[in-house]
């Protein structure tokens, strides 16, 4: 099975998902998260309670990466040329050339530079814990919202609902909930909302490796990258 995943350029400023954005087929998508906990053994605390005992302080500190694995298309890629839009059909060397000219650049090269990736995932929950649906204001995206702005939701999904009757969004480190409330219960001052449509926020980074094979018996080119997420300066 292959999904699609987008590479968003840093010129891609109002999270559009076709203009200043790279689309590739991907065989593969690996996500890790690595905690960083500095721990030590208390001493003595196997004397009185017969168990050893280590103390752990969490620092809030992790790191994410995501890897994807596939092949590149010949695609039309629409791109910010002079406060134009400027699309072109570019072979998936091309592409091949572009993202690692990308990967090579910095920020200051915004129509180089890539700083989201994205993965579309299935989703039936919205970020306010009501199951997904459709509000008469097009402008909201989940009950809570819709309601609060006097609009009126219809429920799409309920406890009989399969996969193909929610929507598509991007797979971030987000949780759902205001700032102390449903997952972010202890959280006072959330940095990302969770998604609850697909051109929402992403995952911004910067791709810390890429990778292709060029080979003379196919125009295709199969890929690797490595993405860790991040908040890039500048």
């Amino acid at each position: 099975m292959t999904t699609y995943v987008y590479l968003k350029l840093q010129s891609n400023t109002d999270n559009s998902d076709t203009i200043n954005v790279i689309p590739l087929k991907a065989n593969s998508v690996s996500i890790s998260v690595s905690k960083t906990i500095p721990s030590f053994p208390v001493p003595l605390s196997g004397v009185a309670t017969g168990e050893s005992i280590t103390a752990a302080l969490d620092l809030g500190m992790a790191q994410k990466t995501i890897s994807v694995q596939g092949v590149i298309l010949d695609e039309m890629i629409s791109k910010t040329i002079d406060n134009e839009t400027v699309s072109r059909k570019f072979t998936a060397h091309e592409i091949a050339q572009m993202i690692a000219s990308g990967v090579d650049s910095t920020g200051f090269a915004k129509n180089q530079a890539i700083n989201e990736l994205i993965v579309k995932i299935p989703s039936l929950v919205a970020s306010d814990y009501n199951y997904i649906g459709t509000c008469s204001n097009s402008a909201y995206f989940n009950k809570t919202d819709c309601e609060a702005n006097g609009g009126t939701w219809t429920v799409t999904v309920d406890d009989n609902s399969t996969r193909e009757n929610g929507r598509n969004i991007p797979f971030t480190f987000a949780s759902r909930g205001d700032n102390d409330e449903l997952d972010n219960l202890g959280v006072p001052a959330k940095i990302s909302s969770f998604p609850d449509k697909d051109t929402d926020t992403g995952l911004t980074g910067f791709i810390r490796s890429f990778s292709c094979d060029i080979s003379g018996e196919t125009y295709e080119l199969s890929f690797s990258l490595e993405f860790e997420t991040a908040v890039i300066v500048p």
